[in-house]
């Protein structure tokens, strides 16, 4: 299990990266499309306001890009290295997955943009 103090577990989870007890986003299921990437304005246990400024999360398409990436060279090598199949079944498993799991890849590039930005506070938490 991951530390409730640490990033991670903000990052995964889906929690206010300052006091970790309340979901930032409205809908916990990202599979909701229409709700994927609705938040919270602020969080309602410690009032930390999740949109710092106008476009904040306009950052969060390079990390999206990146975990992306990761995705299709896994996809990749499970699909044409380890299943031995042809270039193009590779491919299309990549699409597949991208496509599966693109609302997870938003909600968890947001999770790790507002990370970056924001600690952990032990005193919030208590509130």
């Amino acid at each position: 299990m991951i530390n409730k103090e640490s990033k991670l577990y903000s990052i995964f989870t889906g929690t206010c990266p300052k006091c970790h007890e309340e979901s930032m986003y409205i809908n916990p299921n990202p599979y909701v499309l229409a709700d994927t990437l609705k938040i919270h304005e602020k969080c309602s246990n410690c009032h930390t306001k999740y949109r710092m400024e106008p476009s904040f999360f306009y950052g969060a398409m390079y990390v999206s890009y990146g975990l992306g990436v990761a995705f299709a060279v896994a996809a990749f090598v499970v699909s044409f290295l380890i299943f031995k199949s042809s270039l193009t079944t590779a491919f299309i498993a990549i699409i597949g997955t991208l496509v599966v799991f693109m609302p997870i890849i938003m909600r968890l590039s947001r999770n790790i943009w507002i990370n970056l930005f924001m600690n952990y506070d032990k005193n919030l938490a208590k509130k």
